[in-house]
């Protein structure tokens, strides 16, 4: 089978769907089946031109609003791109990206198109304060589930909380399958070590999305409590300088270390002891598998994906998003027991091996591609 996996843009950061989806290509390589990647480049702004028509909506109510303008412009630029650059057909075709997806449905009417969801644009663009819930904006976007619904011949998502959500805004959500993001194990390499203070990691994209300001509250809560550690902090964004404002004003700068965007964190985290993430929203949270496979102790919110792969004081801790001394008594829980911290963190390890495994997904898309291949020959 010659299969297309259509991104959005090219996989160059780690985490989601840039962790896995070249590894996919890999191992079904190695298998013997044909499969490519394509994307389009960042540069690529303003150059499609063509009519854009949905079948369950009119977009053009929502014109004018800048978001929508700009998701409509970049879904024309898809179709430009894709005339441009791709000149054969494919047996079935497995887009990440909404634009993707329905893009590829337009120009290969006859080819099986499947998406698998990763997250939600309209959610995060709510907590990031960007847009408002009831938005024209929100409306735009969450109307596209029925869009995508409609048109595909199949949906995939990473999580059974995000098929929920995702399925408020269908017909019928019921046939979305859920298959979580899968990892290279040769990616990670735990390593034993002893550190004397503490070493916290979290790695994230520096939006409002990802609660770091409840996690500097709770890391001025813990100095305030007497506890010694450092926190690592891989990523960068919009407000990374407030941040470290923040950080300066709670007295913690000089226990923080801002280390901006970094290509391979996972070859980094198993020098440190606990990873801690006390997102807003998270569809799956695929950095905290990936801290799982280096053997770190998790400490997370209680929402999305991250609720599904912590199972509570067994494998990590959860608590509710914006809590900072909920957040820091959690913190101090795991840095005071180095006992505990390493039975969560086997734990984790444990679980994330058994369940995010690569292989495990391969297996699962495999079964997918060929089910969608029989369903639609029946057809």
């Amino acid at each position: 089978m010659n299969i297309l996996q259509a991104l959005f843009f090219p996989p160059e950061q780690p985490g989601g769907v840039s962790s896995m989806v070249p590894y996919i290509r890999e191992q079904f390589l190695e298998k013997g089946w044909q499969m490519e990647l394509f994307s389009i480049p960042k540069r690529v702004r303003s150059k499609g031109t063509d009519a854009v028509i949905f079948a369950t909506f009119d977009w053009t109510q929502y014109a004018g609003n800048p978001i929508v303008d700009k998701y409509i412009q970049t879904y024309k630029d898809y179709v430009w791109w894709t005339r441009l650059r791709i000149k054969k057909t494919y047996d079935l075709i497995h887009a990440h990206h909404p634009i993707a997806a329905l893009v590829m449905k337009q120009l290969f009417p006859q080819t099986p198109v499947l998406l698998t969801i990763h997250s939600s644009y309209e959610r995060e663009l709510i907590l990031n304060g960007k847009i408002t819930e009831g938005s024209t904006e929100h409306h735009f976007l969450t109307s596209l589930y029925k869009e995508l619904e409609y048109q595909l011949d199949g949906l995939l998502t990473v999580s059974e909380s995000f098929k929920s959500y995702a399925s408020s805004y269908m017909v019928d959500g019921s046939g979305i399958k859920v298959i979580p993001n899968g990892f290279d194990e040769r990616r990670f390499r735990p390593f034993a070590h002893e550190n004397a203070v503490p070493q916290l990691i979290t790695v994230c994209r520096l939006v409002p999305a990802k609660g770091m300001d409840t996690l500097l509250g709770a890391c001025a809560e813990l100095k305030r409590r007497g506890h010694p550690f450092v926190l690592h902090l891989i990523g960068d964004g919009p407000i990374r300088e407030e941040l470290e404002q923040m950080a300066i004003d709670l007295n913690i700068y000089e226990e923080i270390i801002f280390y901006g965007y970094m290509l391979h964190p996972e070859e980094f985290m198993p020098f440190f002891d606990i990873f801690v993430l006390p997102s807003r929203a998270e569809a799956f949270g695929s950095v905290f598998a990936e801290a799982a496979l280096c053997c770190l102790a998790l400490v997370g919110t209680d929402v999305g994906g991250i609720a599904e792969q912590i199972d509570h004081g067994r494998n990590g801790l959860l608590v509710q998003p914006n809590d900072p001394i909920a957040l820091c008594d959690a913190l101090e829980m795991v840095m005071a027991d180095p006992t505990y911290r390493y039975q969560l963190a086997r734990s984790a390890w444990m679980k994330a091996k058994q369940t995010y495994s690569l292989s495990r997904v391969i297996l699962q898309l495999k079964e997918q591609y060929e089910t969608t291949q029989l369903k639609i020959g029946r057809e």
